[in-house]
């Protein structure tokens, strides 16, 4: 596609209607001046909402792997259903991403097969298992745009502050999620009255609190940018505030089922809702979503994590955490627009600015950028079932139930990532 002109769609910044023009992968003209040039094709994005590509700090892809769960191909093309154009790939991977030479096959495989941009995530310990360092210098050169452990803990705060200050020498953001592996212990639900009802291993808020303070004070003495990802609780919100104003350079993010959910989702003993964090209180979940308010916690991430069905029919502890979300996190952001609980402006940030500014990159709809859009109807709605995911993994947040926004056309670089077939 040499040339594209959108036309009818509402900057989702401004609300205000207008037209761009698409030509060779950049929007050459915004508004007015857009309207008057000729474009080999043109897309009516009339009742539609216009954004920046959205973009995730934090999606499962799942390959290299057996391909039981997913694959680059299966789950890019669903993150582009959902209205991605960018995605930062877990290291989480098998094998590990942690070295260049892993980090090379993906982008390799990316560049063939990917819907949308990957950006990988590598590992910042050899294998994740959380002591002996990987090769920092190896990965950020073949392409790693930040390190980190995935959901695997470092094992103390000695090899911490070791991969924090080695990351620091390369400039490279680290990004961690927060929990005290010995006061989370077997646990895999919020310690509340639900575990205390239904006879669950709670892991207590302390668990994230404690290692969100021993990492921010690890930060503050080496200087390396931090990212706290997946927070679930209302005290780490506070602190990561109090660490901004102490000039700590830090940033978050807090996945979308943690602004939707409760500890109440598991009282019918529902494996889908096996997730880590575990969702919390909801106390917690309110100030996580003043802290999107806010602009205190930078982002919303999809926390993709498809898995096969076995994974999650066995009783709730030998089941595997996580929930396929990328192409529900902005229906289930629009449902929290529709009960007043967020803005419609501050959910687009958290998908587009937000986590762009965290990566060190843009997303704007402006006269010179990269053409990465989403277009999507806020009035329309979906309903996930078999027929309409993309991704391998079905155990979605909400199945079967008409969810709002219909995400019409996703760019990437000026290609057409969705809907698959051509304009």
């Amino acid at each position: 596609m040499k040339s594209l002109k959108i036309t009818g769609g509402r900057l989702s910044n401004t609300d205000a209607e207008t037209t761009v023009l698409i030509r060779d992968g950049i929007i050459t003209a915004v508004g007015e001046a857009a309207g008057q040039q000729s474009a080999e094709q043109v897309f009516d994005a009339s009742g539609c909402i216009l954004a920046p590509g959205f973009v995730d700090l934090c999606c499962n892809l799942r390959e290299p792997g057996n391909g039981q769960k997913g694959n680059i191909a299966s789950e890019s093309l669903a993150a582009a259903h959902g209205g991605f154009t960018t995605l930062c790939a877990s290291p989480d991977t098998s094998p590990v991403n942690d070295s260049g030479a892993v980090t090379n096959l993906i982008l390799d495989v990316a560049a063939k097969r990917s819907a949308v941009r990957i950006l990988p995530v590598g590992a910042i310990t050899r294998g994740l298992e959380g002591d002996l360092l990987s090769d920092m210098a190896g990965l950020a050169g073949a392409g790693c745009i930040a390190l980190g452990n995935a959901a695997r803990p470092v094992k103390n705060a000695r090899v911490l502050r070791r991969c924090m200050a080695y990351a620091q020498t390369f400039g490279l953001t680290v990004m961690f999620s927060p929990e005290n592996q010995a006061l989370a212990a077997d646990g895999y639900a919020h310690d509340g009255l639900v575990a205390s009802r239904l006879g669950l291993l709670g892991i207590p808020e302390v668990a994230e609190t404690a290692a969100i303070m021993e990492m921010l004070l690890l930060a503050e003495e080496t200087g390396v940018r931090l990212h706290l990802s997946q927070l679930s609780c209302a005290r780490s919100v506070e602190m990561l505030a109090e660490a901004r104003k102490r000039g700590i350079a830090v940033s978050a993010d807090v996945a979308i089922h943690q602004l939707v959910f409760t500890e109440d989702a598991l009282a019918g003993f529902d494996s889908r809702y096996h997730v880590r964090p575990p969702l919390r209180s909801e106390k917690d979940r309110q100030a996580l979503l003043a802290g999107v308010r806010d602009g205190v916690i930078d982002a919303i991430t999809s926390q993709h994590q498809p898995h096969d069905s076995a994974a999650k029919q066995a009783p709730m502890a030998a089941t595997e955490p996580g929930l396929s979300t990328i192409e529900s996190t902005l229906s289930m952001g629009l449902l929290l627009v529709g009960r007043g609980e967020l803005d419609r402006a501050s959910l687009v940030r958290a998908l587009t600015v937000g986590p762009a500014s965290v990566i060190g990159r843009s997303a704007e709809i402006r006269e010179g950028a990269i053409a990465d859009l989403c277009v999507f109807d806020p009035e329309a709605s979906w309903t996930p079932d078999n027929t309409s995911l993309c991704s391998v993994g079905r155990h979605v947040p909400l199945p079967g139930k008409a969810i709002p926004g219909v995400v019409r056309l996703t760019l990437c670089e000026g290609q057409q990532a969705w809907p698959r077939n051509n304009l």
